[in-house]
């Protein structure tokens, strides 16, 4: 584990941990302790809409995160703009950016950027390019993307529209959007929505146990717009 937070002045816990990459190198990860964590001393979180449940949520190894992280170990990636979205600690963008892919890292929790940068240095990876991105906001320093992915991202009712029209803002003309979703219960809502943008979809179940033997169940989402 990590020195204490008198140690490191962050005001909350963190560790370090492993994270294993199907077919490439393991993943060091530094994250938060657990999700009892909150430190928002300035209102800047709060006034992004993060709230004091929410908060830690980005600064976790969550289970579909991992799977795109796998995912991104083997996809296609020569010439394409990509963007990770809601990206918290960034495990798809690291694998990607260690490839040599073209990734920016997206996320509107105000500590996204710190946490990122340190899982940069402790993989002896470059700087990568970071944006806030708010679904609900404009974001014009984004610019679009070819391919734009995402995992366990629609988890609040009001997601799926958010989302979608994010993307559309984010998306170039010919796009494919990849999320990995855990079964929340929002996908035919998110249908919907990306149908309305002129995406197709394809799907596929993703059942095969985390590197650790651990259930997983989900759901690998392709839409795709030509």
């Amino acid at each position: 584990m990590n020195p204490s937070p008198s140690d490191l002045g962050l005001g909350y816990l963190v560790k370090q941990e492993r994270v294993e990459v199907a077919g490439g190198a393991a993943l060091n990860i530094r994250s938060l302790l657990d999700k009892q964590q909150f430190h928002d001393p300035d209102g800047i979180a709060l006034a992004l809409g993060v709230s004091s449940a929410t908060w830690p949520l980005f600064g976790l190894v969550w289970p579909s995160a991992q799977k795109m992280a796998d995912l991104m170990q083997t996809w296609p990636l020569e010439k394409l703009r990509i963007l990770e979205i809601g990206c918290g600690l960034g495990l798809a963008s690291l694998v990607i950016h260690r490839r040599f892919g073209a990734v920016t890292a997206s996320d509107y929790h105000p500590y996204t950027q710190r946490f990122l940068s340190a899982n940069l240095r402790l993989n002896g990876l470059p700087l990568l390019p970071y944006v806030q991105g708010h679904w609900e906001r404009s974001n014009p320093l984004l610019g679009e993307f070819d391919l734009i992915i995402g995992s366990d991202v629609l988890y609040e009712r009001d997601h799926p529209a958010q989302l979608a029209g994010f993307i559309q803002s984010h998306a170039a003309a010919h796009a494919q959007v990849l999320i990995i979703d855990p079964n929340r219960g929002q996908r035919s809502a998110f249908h919907k929505a990306m149908q309305l943008h002129g995406f197709g979809l394809t799907q596929s179940d993703i059942l095969s146990p985390l590197h650790d033997t651990t259930p997983y169940r989900g759901r690998l989402l392709n839409y795709q717009r030509d």
